[in-house]
């Protein structure tokens, strides 16, 4: 009896690591998808940020609609790789355009993130993807690029040009990154062998990207323009000396940091802070 619960604990172990949770999955049921490493779900509501409450990030925001609005018309459209500073609205961008866009008939557009403990899995998610009557935005959101990601690096550079998987047309791929030296290509040749190569990794990736969008830190006029975007819906007031003082506390300004002060004003007056669009 001991034996055969030994076996039924390692049957079940073993049907988790399974790619069944592919095959019950209806693709297009939901508008947001997430791909973790042993298992998938379905999520009932995509949340995001409101397109207009991103500031300070125009440019980006009308490349990543134009761009994904072809891609949703059936004609020629990019892969993106959007990288730079922290909180700046990376991630938030790529929902919020993919909500903004699925407005219209939500059967058309959804978003699929894969984790990045889960990369091995792509090819299984876009196998199935490929034979789903929609199109997707496969996004895998703050990539990394250390010797330890040289693998899932290797994998991605397949999946987006030239690998044996032929990606069916009803994909494109969203990645982001906090790492500026991606898509660096100045500066001294660095001593270790290691680095060059994580750097010459990092460059070969980004390449097979055909649209590269950049996000800076934000200027302090940018950063209260932000809060303001916040917190006036509400009708709120804020200081501006005590939004900058709150933003230099936490060493940065942007967009993230903006939020979290427009919820601190919002808790203040005893108001939710709305935040989805």
């Amino acid at each position: 009896m001991a034996d055969r619960d030994v076996l039924e604990r390692i049957a079940a172990a073993l049907e988790r690591l399974s790619p069944s949770d592919f095959t019950a999955t209806d693709w297009c049921s939901h508008p947001d998808y997430v791909k973790g490493q042993h298992d998938l779900r379905a999520i009932e509501r995509l949340d995001a940020v409101a397109l207009e409450r991103l500031r300070g990030i125009d440019a980006q925001k009308t490349a990543v609609l134009e761009n994904l609005t072809r891609f949703c018309k059936g004609a020629a459209a990019h892969d993106m790789l959007l990288w730079g500073a922290r909180g700046m609205g990376k991630s938030a961008l790529i929902r919020s355009a993919v909500k903004t866009l699925a407005r219209a008939d939500a059967k058309d557009l959804a978003l699929v993130q894969v984790a990045s403990d889960a990369l091995h899995t792509m090819p299984q998610v876009i196998d199935n993807l490929g034979q789903a009557d929609r199109r997707f935005v496969l996004f895998v959101d703050d990539l990394g690029f250390g010797a330890n990601d040289a693998q899932d690096n290797l994998a991605l550079r397949s999946f987006l040009e030239g690998g044996a998987l032929s990606r069916p047309s009803n994909i494109v791929i969203a990645i982001t990154s906090n790492r500026r030296a991606i898509v660096q290509r100045d500066g001294d040749e660095a001593s270790q062998l290691h680095v060059r190569d994580e750097r010459d990794n990092a460059l070969a990736l980004a390449d097979r990207f055909g649209l590269t969008l950049a996000f800076h830190p934000c200027d302090q006029e940018t950063y209260l323009e932000i809060v303001a975007a916040y917190v006036e819906p509400l009708g709120l007031d804020f200081d501006p000396e005590e939004a900058c003082a709150w933003s230099i506390a936490r060493g940065n300004r942007s967009g993230r940091t903006a939020f979290q002060f427009a919820c601190e004003i919002a808790g203040r007056a005893g108001k939710a802070l709305p935040v989805t669009g």
